[in-house]
This record gives structure tokens, sequence and C-alpha cells, in this order.
């Protein structure tokens, strides 16, 4: 918005008048003003290991109240701001909501949730954060029209979400997993019954005091997903958030009226684009919902990796012939753009959106789930971080080439799908190990049986041909080495 610029921009606000064969790529490259974008997620990347600390020592509700309250003092801090050092601050605030509440909530939902509708609340999760950027870009077109304060009204709203979460979060119980995990069994035994509606809960209940009882015996979970048994969901919960950041979809999410308005659009026209993509990227997650448990993860993966790239080259080339210097894109071609851009936005919504969050978060043993959630969220936000400061310095530079730049890594990212990524569609997170085991290339990995002295889960391959891949041997007593086998 032109009032916000002037206010904490006036650098920007002069070069984006300017048109030039330098400057049609560079209007709004400027390190302040990807600081103001960018911050948050640097914040809420540093707020996720307190949170993770928070959650399972306290339980998941106090990080939701917690998140939503540093959400409202951010709300507050960037409507109310002065100075870019109050504005940024503001943003560090809500960053820390971001790592206490993408911590918390999605664990929150998984541990109510049924485990038949598990899937689908996971999937949800993405949906809702898709609608909010929806409301957020129609927001923006409304509040620009609102002159000289249409912008504080834009970053003061950001207060009504977080109210909702913090008076919501005060009528949440906890749940019955935390209650168990933190030694309070009578609690969570009466809790699940609640949330079931029924009393025959017991084998849940005992699943869940077994699991908390090895969950609680695990001391170094960080340090026990580093070995070797362990090495292909280390792989997964790095790569994937990684790639999904390459894509390019928070650049085009962040900048979209940048980008709009960088290829001649006009202010209201590029908010409008800017709201449409929303709308496409709100809509096209009901195909995962409605496919990832029927068709799979891989081919909703594979698939829409042809239509980014594909897409992308297109942008790219219209681009390259029909924008840049003395050559101004028609309203034709301009609207292609966007269609296309849609074409992109609605394929990764239904792909690398959802999945990206949840392919990490069922693939982890029991005993490494959190450290494994961790470095997901850890990963995904570090990436985004990137993203979101260097977007508009890669916009200047590569000019029309940004959108070959993500299309190579969209080739990338396939082909990893494509090579290492096992199905995981139906399995159980309890047989997961299995579906390693029959991978071609973790199968030479990972350990072929698994073998328990006591409580210590060793890692070692036993070759006897008279044991079949997936089985597992419990061996007890102190004097246990592998020299008796």
């Amino acid at each position: 918005m032109d009032d916000f610029l002037v206010k904490f921009f006036p650098v920007v606000e002069r070069h984006k008048n300017q048109s030039t064969k330098d400057q049609d790529y560079c209007k709004y490259d400027n390190q302040k003003l990807t600081a103001f974008t960018s911050s948050l997620y640097l914040a809420g990347l540093v707020a996720s290991f307190g949170a993770s600390g928070v959650t399972r020592r306290f339980g998941r509700r106090p990080s939701i109240l917690f998140g939503g309250f540093s959400f409202l003092i951010g709300a507050a801090l960037n409507a109310a701001a002065v100075n870019l050092p109050m504005l940024i601050l503001g943003r560090i605030m809500l960053g820390v909501g971001i790592g206490f509440g993408n911590q918390a909530v999605p664990l929150y939902l998984s541990e109510m949730a049924p485990a038949k509708l598990r899937g689908g609340l996971n999937i949800m999760f993405q949906f809702a954060i898709n609608i909010g950027i929806l409301a957020a870009n129609l927001i923006n077109y409304g509040t620009a029209k609102i002159k000289p304060w249409g912008w504080r009204l834009s970053l003061g709203l950001a207060a009504v979400p977080a109210a909702l979460m913090f008076v919501g979060g005060l009528f949440l119980p906890e749940t019955s997993n935390s209650l168990i995990e933190r030694g309070h069994l009578e609690k969570g035994r009466a809790l699940l019954v609640k949330v079931r509606g029924t009393t025959n809960v017991d084998a849940e209940f005992e699943d869940m005091v077994d699991a908390s009882k090895k969950a609680n015996e695990v001391k170094h979970p960080f340090r026990n997903i580093l070995k070797k048994r362990n090495r292909p969901q280390l792989v997964m919960a790095t790569f994937i958030p990684f790639f999904q950041q390459l894509t390019g979809i928070n650049a085009i999410m962040f900048y979209a009226p940048v980008l709009f308005k960088t290829i001649g659009f006009g202010g209201d026209a590029s908010l409008y684009s800017a709201v449409i993509t929303g709308a496409v990227n709100a809509l096209a997650i009901f195909v995962s919902i409605f496919a990832v448990d029927r068709l799979g993860r891989r081919i909703l993966f594979l698939q829409a990796g042809v239509q980014m790239f594909i897409s992308q080259m297109v942008i790219g080339i219209i681009l390259g012939e029909k924008f840049g210097g003395s050559k101004q894109m028609s309203k034709d071609f301009g609207v292609f753009v966007v269609i296309v851009i849609c074409i992109y936005v609605a394929g990764f919504a239904w792909s690398w959106g959802p999945l990206g969050w949840l392919v990490p978060s069922e693939i982890f043993p029991l005993e490494t789930r959190s450290a494994g959630q961790s470095i997901t969220v850890s990963v995904n936000l570090f990436f985004t971080f990137v993203i979101a400061q260097s977007f508009l310095a890669m916009l200047c530079h590569f000019k029309y080439g940004i959108f070959l730049f993500f299309a190579g890594w969209v080739v990338v990212m396939s082909i990893f799908v494509y090579l290492f990524l096992p199905e995981t569609k139906s399995v159980p997170i309890e047989e997961m190990i299995n579906v390693w085991r029959k991978h071609w290339f973790w199968k030479q990995i990972i350990p072929a049986i698994d073998l328990y002295n006591g409580d210590e889960k060793l890692d070692w391959h036993f070759q006897s041909k008279d044991y079949a891949e997936n089985q597992t041997v419990q061996l007890s007593g102190s004097g246990f080495n592998k020299e008796h086998m």
C-alpha cells in the first residue's frame, strides 16, 4: 500500500514509480522491506524450539494460549507502529505465535482425533492456513481503499483470529495423551471417555499408557534420531520441508501483489489477482483431502510436479518475451499469466502444501516423533525465512529467470520423491518401519530386524535367513550381547 510504503519504506515508494530497463524487476528490492516480511519466520524458527519443551512438559493447551497471546501483542504493535523497529518487533511477536501454534495445534488435533480421521484433519489444518491467506488478501484488498490509515487496520485485524485462538484456548481441555504422559492417568482416561463418547476405551487407553512409558524412557530423542535405523525418516524430515519452500509457492503467495504490480497491473488489479490465487489455493486442497487416502501420496507429488514445472516454464517464457525494458505486457497476456499462476498454485495446494506436513508427521516411530516434528517445523521455517528474505533480490537479478529457477527445483524434488519416498497410504504408524525395509534403497541402510536389550533398541543387521525381513526379536537378560547369536 502506498501510504504504508511512504511511512516506512520511502525508497521503495520512489522506485516503484520508475520504469526503466534496470528497474522493472527491481522496484521492490529492499532489504528492510524483506526484513519486515521474513523476520516473522526467523522468530518462528527460534520460538519452535522453546515451544517443543513447553508442549511436552506443560501440555498442548498452554502452548496454544501463549501462541494466541503473542499474536495479540504482535497485532497491537504493528497497528500502532510509528517507526520500522516497532513494526519489525510486532512481526517478531507474530513469529513467536507461529512457532508455538505450529508446534501445539497440529499435535493437539492429531491426539484428539479418532485414528480413522487423523489424516483428513491433518490436511484440514493446511486448509485452515489457506483460508487465512485468502482472508488476508481480501482484507488487504478492502483496506487499501482507506486512506491514509488502511494499512493500520489491515495489520491490526490480525488481533481477531489471535483473540479467537486465545479465548478459545481457555475452554479447551488438555489432550489425554498429554495428561497421561505427565502422570494424570485418571484424568486422561476420563477425558478419553468424554471425547470418544463411549466407555469402551480400554484398548486405546492402554496403548496411550504404553506409548507414554516408552516415550518417557527416551532421554535424548534428538540423539536417537541420528542413528542409522532412523536415517530415512531423518532425510525425509529434512528434505521434504526444504523442497516445499523451493517449489516457489511462498515467494508467490508472499509477494503476489508485488509480483502482479511488477508485470504491469495497477494497485487494485494486483490485489484482486492475489485474491484469486488465494481462493484457488484454498479450494484446490479439497482434491488432496479426497484423493490422498484413495490414490496415495506419491501420485499426488508426481502429478503436481509435472503441473508446476510446466506452469513455471510457461510463466518464465512469457515474461521473457513480453515484459521488461521497453516491452509492456498486454492485458490479454497479463490475464493469461494470472491463469497459469493459478494452475501452478492449484498443483501445489493438492500436493506439496498438505503432504509436506502430512508425510513427515506419519513416518516417525514413537520414540523420535517429537524430535522429528521439531526438525520438520524448524527446517520449514528456516527456508521460509530464506526465501522470504531473498525473493525480491532474486526477482531483481534473475528477472523472469526466477520462475525457471524454481522450475528446475521442481524437477529435482520430483525425482527425489520418485526414487526415495515409498508409498505410506493406509500404513499404520507402528508398521511404517517395514515400508522402509522393503524399499529398494533404504533396505540397504536400516537394520533388517529390530533387536531389543531390555528397553534399548539396537542397530544390527541380522543375517540369518531363518528370520523374515520384518521380524522383530525380543531378547531379555542383562547378559545379552550380539555374540550370543
